[in-house]
């Protein structure tokens, strides 16, 4: 007698730009049981060769992303996911309630204690064109610095309370796992034992080699060119604290 192969079950990694979910969907696709397929909303991310699928309806993706998704033929695949970035979402309004009414969906939610610092790590890449750093690259010239508008700011901290305030208030604290991006990039090891678990897959041991870099190390009085005017602007705020110079 034979049995139906069990359904993989769903995961979504969501995040504000800039925080490490490359770096972080590198590390998941380490694990033989997990498969998580890159940006399912950046039609030119290489894990989909549909490059039309944008024009499909939103439970349409979804069924696509954890029901049709590409395959490895390297994994035994019992976990599926994809990254959503929060402004992958401003086209397609109503695929964030799509994506919550999803079953049994697990979230992963990165966070960066400093929006500020991705703010500036997404204006750099915009400006350089140059999104991510290998360990190949170690001659590569830092990114530039950069100068930010206080609205840009104002705007940028804004949408990220707003948007993990969204996360955090649209799926069961059971079914979600917040990860820091500072921990993400000290103890690898421990975050990803953290979402083992969480995935509820066999642990496994990382193999120790880091393939991707952070790209920028300066400290933001260093790579923002107006970063004084801007903690002047912003003190005595709800946003003084990102303007307090330490490690990032």
């Amino acid at each position: 007698m034979t049995y139906p192969t069990p359904t993989p079950e769903p995961f979504a990694v969501l995040a504000m730009p800039r925080t490490g979910t490359h770096y972080l969907e590198a590390l998941l696709n380490e694990h033989p049981n997990v498969l998580s397929n890159g940006e399912l909303l950046n039609t030119y991310d290489s894990n989909w060769p549909d490059k039309d699928r944008l024009i499909r309806s939103d439970r349409e993706l979804l069924e696509l992303a954890y029901l049709g998704y590409p395959t490895r033929s390297d994994k035994k695949v019992t976990r599926i996911g994809c990254k959503i970035n929060e402004p992958q979402f401003h086209d397609r309004p109503g695929f964030f309630a799509e994506l919550a009414g999803w079953p049994d969906l697990k979230v992963i939610l990165v966070v960066r204690r400093n929006p500020l610092e991705s703010l500036r790590s997404l204006v750099q890449a915009r400006q350089s064109g140059k999104w991510l750093k290998f360990s190949s690259d170690s001659n590569a010239a830092p990114p530039p610095r950069v100068r930010l508008s206080i609205t840009e700011c104002a705007a940028y901290f804004e949408t990220a309370d707003a948007f993990h305030a969204r996360v955090a208030d649209s799926f069961a604290a059971t079914n979600m796992l917040m990860i820091e991006y500072e921990s993400l990039l000290r103890q690898p090891a421990a975050c990803v034992a953290a979402i083992w678990d969480f995935l509820g897959v066999p642990a496994l041991q990382l193999p120790g080699r880091a393939i991707l870099q952070r790209q920028e190390t300066r400290p933001l009085d260093q790579t923002v060119q107006n970063y004084h005017q801007l903690r002047l602007h912003f003190a005595d705020g709800p946003y003084a604290r990102f303007f307090e110079v330490g490690d990032a």
